[in-house]
This record gives structure tokens, sequence and C-alpha cells, in this order.
């Protein structure tokens, strides 16, 4: 990565997970859509492979790098000011549980800080994301055993889709998974 800013999450194994899993199920003609593109890594490592990719990152200096890369990014706060519907979603939400005096109050802190249980952000985006999919849209969601894989997976089912692992890897103890969401078509 030629333009690394040190307020932005660097890539590391969660990243490399999500990326190896979108790559499995990302499908011809997809219209992808990562929120909280970061370094830009996942969406610069689909570019050639997605009909098209647009991502998001509330961080400036983050944009900034993964447009660099060569990914179309818009600086905004997960879906704010977005349109349109798309076959993917990706996102690595920032999962650490984090209380107060635990914040670092800076750019970094928005792809850290998941709140008290890890799951502040995720809930957050999970009440929109179905609103941006198309019918047969799935999402690619990263989380860790810190956040509470069960209680995800519940956030899912509030949001009338249903979720289930793809990808998995334990990483300096804690367990690392990628939740494949998609609608619940019984409930539609």
């Amino acid at each position: 990565m030629s333009l690394y800013h040190s307020e932005v999450y660097f890539p590391a194994e969660d990243t490399h997970l999500l990326l190896e899993a979108a790559r499995r199920v990302l499908r011809p003609g997809d219209q992808v859509l990562e929120i909280g593109t970061g370094s830009g890594e996942i969406a610069a490592g689909l570019l050639q492979m997605a009909d098209r990719i647009v991502a998001t990152d509330i961080n400036p200096h983050a944009a900034e790098m993964a447009f660099s890369r060569g990914v179309p990014v818009i600086r905004t706060d997960l879906f704010s000011g977005l349109s349109g519907r798309f076959d993917l979603i990706i996102f690595n939400p920032p999962y650490l549980p984090t209380v107060e005096e635990e914040r670092i109050d800076d750019w970094l802190e928005y792809a850290l800080d998941g709140g008290e249980d890890g799951r502040r952000t995720i809930q957050r985006f999970l009440e929109v994301a179905p609103d941006h999919l198309t019918l047969q849209g799935r999402i690619l969601l990263l989380v860790s055993s810190l956040t509470g894989i069960s209680e995800v997976s519940s956030l899912f089912s509030k949001a009338g889709m249903i979720a289930f692992t793809v990808a998995e890897e334990v990483c300096e103890g804690e367990n690392l998974v990628v939740l494949l969401g998609m609608r619940d078509l019984c409930r539609v």
C-alpha cells in the first residue's frame, strides 16, 4: 500500500478472511457495495470481478486511500445519501466492544469502536441494509466472537433476514466469522 495513513485500519486477518469469502460468493454481473472500505483492500481486490463496485467510508483518510487504489468511493456514514440496490453488500464493521475510557478519539476509532457490546454499528447497518439489497441480494458481514455471533444472527433475523457462517478463522484468542445474510423469503 503506497499511501498508508496511520488513522486508517491496516488490512489484517479479518480483512483477508472477508475478501476471500467475497471472492467465493461474488456472482457474474453483481453490483457490489462495500461499506467502511478502509484502505480499499477488499473493493480493490474485487474490481476486476464485479460488474460494478462502489465503496463508502466515513473516514476522509480512508476514502482517499481507497480512491488512490482505483476504488470508486463516497465519503459517508454507512448508507447516508446512497440510493439504489445492490446484489452484494460487504461490511467489516467496527466490532470491538469498547467502553468510554478505551476510546481513542481519532478517525481510526470509526474502524474499531463497536460500542459497549460491539454491536452498535452492526445494528444500525442491519436496520437499513435490506432496503439497499436486490430481492436476491446478499450481505457479507464479518463479526467476532467478542461481539457475540448468535446475537448478530438475531439482528439479521430482526431485519427479516437469515444468516449463516461461510468463513471462519481463529485469530489471537477470538473467532472471526463471516456471515452471509439474505432475505428470509418465507417472511416477505
